[in-house]
């Protein structure tokens, strides 16, 4: 296999200083973010964790420009969210960030391949084929290119998914639940990828994941708990995860 050596500058990728988030007012009022701050660095792989309704998801989608903020800062790479027109956000999205979803969103009618270099077609820019060959390698699709979505499994479909989100090139990946539609062999194998990409291709990712055994993968995984960033472990295991979580009651918060 032909492989790129990761380089880790210790640069952010991304970043929220603050970052607030809240859904309605008076009684009806809920703090999904308060004032996180948190950096995820260039060529590394981070999982987010928490209790359900922490606060994981809307991180997420904060930080990759799907929802808007209320309060504070988030960055991709030099480019500040807060503020963007929704044609700068649409092109922000298309250009830095890659997204994988548990819904693997492959347009039917197309191949693989065609699925993969699909958002670069959209935008009219020029696939670099050393790049997708060495995306397609990793991901160990280079015989199922001319399938169609029909003809795949769901792993197939989902290692689709994961080279389109990569193909691009993007500053950042950020994965919700990719495993989430997957039987647990299929799952190990985006997982794989996930942490190969990082390794192999320099790529930097962040995965949303409720599964400690997923969350085992990455280098380093943060937890929140209330809307807030309350514990971070590098190097982790899924037994040294599922201790961490242990110590979150039903509400988030540490025991």
């Amino acid at each position: 296999m032909t492989t790129t050596t990761a380089v880790r500058t210790g640069r952010a990728a991304a970043r929220a200083v603050r970052l607030s988030k809240v859904y309605g007012s008076g009684e009806t009022r809920v703090v999904a973010l308060d004032e996180v701050d948190v950096e995820f660095r260039q060529g590394e792989f981070t999982a987010i964790m928490g209790p359900s309704g922490s606060g994981k998801s809307t991180l997420m989608h904060c930080m990759a420009g799907l929802d808007s903020v209320s309060s504070g800062s988030a960055t991709i790479g030099e480019t500040e969210l807060v503020g963007l027109r929704d044609k700068q956000l649409t092109q922000l999205r298309r250009d830095k960030i890659g997204f994988i979803f548990q819904a693997f969103n492959l347009l039917p009618t197309l191949n693989a391949l065609e699925n993969i270099t699909l958002p670069m077609d959209i935008a009219g820019r020029k696939v670099d084929e050393a790049w997708l060959d060495a995306v397609v390698e990793t991901v160990g699709l280079s015989g199922r290119l001319t399938h169609r979505p029909s003809q795949l499994s769901g792993g197939q479909q989902q290692r689709v998914a994961c080279a389109r989100a990569l193909a691009s090139r993007p500053e950042i990946v950020f994965a919700d639940e990719p495993t989430g539609n997957l039987d647990s062999r299929s799952g190990a194998e985006i997982l794989s990828f996930l942490r190969n990409s990082v390794r192999e291709l320099g790529q930097t990712v962040v995965m949303v994941t409720h599964d400690p055994v997923a969350a085992s993968y990455a280098e380093r995984v943060v937890f929140l708990a209330d809307g807030r960033i309350v514990d971070e472990l590098a190097d982790p295991t899924a037994d040294a995860v599922l201790d961490r979580m242990r110590r979150f009651d039903a509400k988030g918060r540490t025991k």
